[in-house]
C-alpha cells in the first residue's frame, strides 16, 4: 500500500465513519475499485487491509474525542467521582455515571462475544460486493424510519441493561459491511424510546472501547501471522481519517437532531443500485477478487 492509497482510504473513512451509510462498505468498495483500476492493493479480506481498516477507524476515534470532549470528560470525571464515593463508604452521589459506564461495558461485551463468534465467517464477506449492496438497501430502510420516529421519552438515566444488550447486538450486526454501525445503533436506541441526543451520544461513546478492542485483537493476530504493513501509509490514513472525521461528525449530529437522515437513505439506495450495475457490467466482481 502506498501513502497516496492510504490517504485516499483515510479520506473515505473520515467522510463516511459518522455519516450513517457504512464506512466499512465504502472502504471495501473503494478497495475493490482501486484494485480493478490497477492498484496493487491486496483483496479487501486480506489481513493487511482488515488491519488498515481498523487503524483508520481508530483515527476517527480521535474525531469523537475532539467533537464530543465535553460529554466524554463528563462521563470519565463523573464515573471516577462515583467510584471514589462508593469506595469511601455509603455513597452520597447518585452514581449515574458509574452506572452508564457499566452499561457501556455490557454493550461492548455483547459486541465482542458475538463478533468473535462470527469472525472467521465475517472476514470473507468484505470481498462480496453483492452482499454489501444488499446490506446497503437495508441500511437505507433503517435510516428512513429514524426520521419518522416520534417523540422519545428515555434519558440517560432510563437506559436499562436490556437496552445496552440490544445496542451491543446492533453493533455486532453492523460488523457486516453495508450495515451502518451508527445508523443501526441509533435506530435501535430510538426504537426503544431513547431521545435523539442521548441515542447519538451513547452510540458514539461506546464506539471508542469497541473499536479499540477490535483493533487491539486484530493487531495481535496480525503480528502472530507475520503480516507486513507500510507504516507510512497506515499513518497517513490515520491522520486523514481523524481530521476529516471531526468535520463529518459535527455535520451528522446536526442532521440527526433535526431528523434529516432520509437524505442518507436515498444516497445508500443509489449506491446499492450503482454496486448492482457495476457487478452486471463487470466493473466489480460479485464474489471475492481472484476467485
Amino acid at each position: 500500500m502506498t501513502i497516496l492509497e492510504g490517504i485516499i482510504l483515510g479520506l473515505v473513512q473520515g467522510v463516511f465513519m459518522f455519516v450513517p451509510v457504512s464506512s466499512t462498505s465504502h472502504l471495501a468498495l473503494t478497495q475493490q475499485l482501486m484494485a480493478t483500476l490497477g492498484s496493487d492493493l491486496p483483496p479487501p479480506d486480506a489481513p493487511e487491509l482488515i488491519l488498515f481498516d481498523l487503524v483508520v477507524h481508530v483515527g476517527t476515534l480521535v474525531s469523537i474525542a475532539v467533537v464530543m470532549w465535553t460529554s466524554l470528560r463528563r462521563v470519565i470525571v463523573g464515573g471516577l467521582a462515583d467510584l471514589r464515593d462508593r469506595l469511601g463508604g455509603p455513597g452520597t452521589r447518585e452514581g449515574r455515571y458509574l452506572r452508564l459506564i457499566a452499561l457501556g461495558v455490557i454493550t461492548v461485551g455483547v459486541t465482542g462475544v458475538l463478533g468473535l463468534a462470527v469472525r472467521a465467517w465475517l472476514v470473507g464477506v468484505f470481498a462480496l460486493p453483492l452482499v454489501i449492496g444488499a446490506n446497503l438497501v437495508l441500511t437505507g430502510a433503517i435510516l428512513w424510519w429514524t426520521d419518522g420516529a416520534g417523540p422519545r421519552w428515555r434519558g440517560l438515566r432510563d437506559i436499562t441493561p436490556w437496552l445496552a444488550v440490544l445496542i451491543g447486538v446492533a453493533q455486532a450486526a453492523a460488523l457486516l459491511p453495508g450495515l451502518s454501525r451508527s445508523g443501526l445503533t441509533i435506530a435501535i436506541a430510538l426504537a426503544l424510546g431513547l431521545r435523539r441526543r442521548w441515542a447519538a451520544e451513547y452510540s458514539f461513546l461506546v464506539a471508542i472501547p469497541t473499536i479499540l478492542a477490535a483493533t487491539g485483537l486484530e493487531t495481535l493476530l496480525s503480528l502472530r501471522e507475520g503480516v507486513v504493513v507500510d507504516l507510512g501509509a497506515f499513518a497517513a490514513g490515520f491522520v486523514v481519517a481523524a481530521v476529516v472525521g471531526a468535520v463529518a461528525l459535527k455535520a451528522v449530529l446536526v442532521l440527526l437532531y433535526r431528523a434529516r437522515f432520509r437524505v442518507f437513505s436515498v444516497y445508500v439506495w443509489l449506491l446499492a443500485a450503482s454496486v448492482g450495475a457495476a457487478i452486471v457490467l463487470g466493473v466489480l466482481p460479485p464474489g471475492a477478487l481472484g476467485g
